[in-house]
């Protein structure tokens, strides 16, 4: 299977820097816990000295979700939400070691980190693109929503979206779970430093799952020119 963003989008927002892993072999049965303290610390005493809604990597993502006709205080992108919860709760929610460890990533980078189950992935195609009208998604209740036309979202090849209104809210079909082995993981920041900041940000999701799990993690930074990431399966 792969990978890719719409060459629309790598037009409509030249400043997108993406990255992607996969890996095999993860779990439910893992130790994160001081790993995710350490993460979340590490976000936490950032907030202490400015709230997330300052931070460059937040407001790349506002100026996008704006530019997609969003509110941006009412769809937020997933790093915000993670850094505001932080800041409001303290911690954030324990889901699954896999998940649990991304979130405490993504908040220390303050940049969006989906983690899918790529098992529940319809290949050969998982695209980010504008919607056509015709995508479902299954929300995390169960239910089914169909992102609007135009709406920024990860579809594969059977027509399911895999997220909604880009990196606002993951769907619940390809959660990460119990039963998950097989990951995928995309990163994407929108700020000036985001292809900086992306190689090392993998570094550490790859060095993390492979210090967890046998997991045997492949990374790689997307650009236009070379915008496909193969995930197996």
């Amino acid at each position: 299977m792969r990978f890719r963003h719409a060459d629309t989008i790598w037009s409509d927002y030249p400043e997108l820097t993406a990255g992607v892993l996969r890996a095999a072999g993860v779990g439910p049965a893992a130790e994160v816990g001081p790993r995710v303290t350490e993460f979340t610390a590490r976000a936490a005493a950032r907030l202490a000295g400015a709230s997330e809604g300052t931070f460059p990597e937040v407001l790349a993502w506002r100026r996008a979700f704006s530019r997609m006709g969003l509110k941006p205080t009412q769809y937020r992108c997933a790093s915000e939400s993670l850094l505001r919860r932080l800041r409001r709760e303290g911690g954030l929610p324990r889901i699954h070691p896999v998940v649990d460890l991304c979130n405490a990533i993504s908040a220390a980078y303050a940049v969006p980190v989906a983690v899918l189950d790529a098992d529940r992935i319809v290949g050969p195609l998982l695209e980010v693109r504008y919607a056509r009208g015709d995508e479902h998604c299954t929300t995390f209740g169960g239910g089914t929503e169909y992102p609007a036309l135009g709406e920024v979202t990860f579809v594969d090849s059977a027509g399911r979206a895999h997220a909604r209104r880009w990196t606002h809210r993951q769907s619940g079909h390809s959660a990460v779970g119990e039963h998950t082995r097989r990951i995928l993981v995309v990163a994407e920041a929108m700020h000036d430093d985001g292809a900086e900041l992306m190689p090392g940000l993998l570094k550490t999701l790859a060095e993390e799952l492979a210090t967890h799990w046998p997991a045997d993690p492949a990374t790689a930074v997307l650009t236009p020119s070379a915008p496909e990431f193969g995930f197996g399966g």
